[in-house]
């Protein structure tokens, strides 16, 4: 697992910070460094990112991000972050699946991952 930060890289997309960029994501996170786990963005309650919360979540999944991480506990922001966060699928739950394999083996159990997914939908 990996996480995106809200930088801008002007060289390589003026416009987007990295979280929003689909430039860095596609082209760089998974192109040249060949990251190819989950990809999770940084925190989209922090107000680093212009737009509501909605549209900040919007902007990260359409970047190309997997998960969407909301950390300031405001549970109408959870909500909101919740219903504009599509339910993992393709690849994006493969790498999860992937990820949570190897850390329940490196665990030595199995922690029932998937129920914590979707409980506020």
């Amino acid at each position: 697992m990996a996480m995106t930060a809200h930088v801008v890289f002007s060289a390589l997309d003026p416009a987007h910070p990295a979280t929003t960029s689909a430039t860095i994501i596609q082209q760089v996170i998974r192109g040249v460094i060949g990251f190819q786990g989950l990809l999770m963005s940084d925190d989209v309650s922090m107000n680093a990112l212009a737009g509501s919360i909605a549209e900040r979540t919007r902007a990260i999944v359409t970047a190309g991000c997997d998960m969407v991480l909301h950390c300031n506990g405001k549970l109408d922001e959870m909500r909101e972050v919740a219903r504009e966060t599509p339910e993992l699928s393709g690849m994006a739950l493969e790498r999860a699946e992937t990820g949570a394999g190897v850390a329940q083996a490196a665990a030595g159990r199995s922690t029932g991952w998937r129920r914590g997914l979707n409980w506020m939908r």
